[in-house]
């Protein structure tokens, strides 16, 4: 049994000036995002692309610009309603309390569509076209986020054996043994699905294939992951026993699924 390390979240400090390390992660996040991005240019059919459709680096910087105000906006609203519309509802000025802590994943992803649907009308893409482009580019950026999770102390796990040798005690959490899952989703919804996405992505696919992996390839892992991690100290398990992020998963799983039996019906070439 291990016991949480207890790092100082704070990584540098100059005076008053603060950086903490989950900052440092974001920061991580949209340089691999860069990163990724600039590569994926050299893949099909995005690297044969001509004229108003060509694709160039400073697309990679607005969709990264525009991916982050939908992450931090979609994130806080998702947060607000899909786990405390009651209080919210009632303290609506502190859904702007961001430094409170309280972000949605699914509700950042929905964010990001939206930024994403601004940016393919503005620029004459199709929407599923620009999905497919950034898709790859996303689980790094998660497993950032985990890292994050993780120095902070925060998003533990369920009640581990006490023979699991990863098992570890979180403060806060108890003196029972746990399992670190934001480990198990940095693993997971981070470097498995960013390998089998990339991989996936690196040949020519029919349009909105690469966005169908993702969905399903995150939901899919997401789930499974959920059964490691406690639930919600004010929701608990929700029907069938499923926490409110694995019901959360059914609707991007299904859409996943449409969007994967809608491209298989298109042409093969983009």
């Amino acid at each position: 049994m291990l016991i949480h390390p207890q790092i100082d979240p704070v990584a540098i400090a100059i005076g008053p000036l603060a950086i903490h390390w989950y900052g440092l992660t974001y920061l991580a996040a949209f340089a691999l995002f860069m990163l990724l991005g600039r590569l994926r240019l050299a893949h099909e059919p995005f690297a044969s692309m001509r004229g108003s459709q060509a694709w160039h680096k400073r697309d990679i910087e607005d969709i990264l610009f525009l991916g982050v105000m939908g992450v931090i906006v979609g994130g806080r609203l998702g947060y607000c309603l899909f786990y405390k519309p009651g209080y919210y509802a009632a303290h609506p000025l502190e859904i702007f309390a961001v430094w409170q802590g309280g972000m949605s994943f699914h509700g950042g992803m929905l964010g990001v569509i939206v930024a994403m649907i601004w940016y393919a009308r503005s620029r004459g893409r199709p929407m599923l076209q620009v999905t497919d482009f950034i898709a790859p580019c996303v689980p790094t950026g998660l497993a950032c986020g985990r890292i994050g999770n993780f120095i902070n102390g925060e998003l533990w796990g369920r009640v581990a054996s006490a023979d699991l040798p990863w098992a570890m005690v979180f403060r806060g959490a108890g003196d029972l043994p746990r399992h670190p899952s934001q480990i198990y989703q940095f693993l997971l919804e981070g470097l498995l699905l960013f390998a089998l996405l990339w991989l996936f992505a690196r040949r020519q696919r029919r349009r909105g294939e690469v966005s169908a992996a993702f969905l399903v390839g995150y939901g899919v892992l997401r789930f499974v992951a959920e059964y490691f991690r406690e639930p919600d100290a004010h929701l608990g398990l929700l029907s069938l026993g499923m926490s409110m992020g694995q019901w959360l998963c059914v609707p991007m799983v299904l859409a996943g699924l449409s969007i994967w039996w809608w491209a298989r019906q298109q042409a093969p070439a983009h």
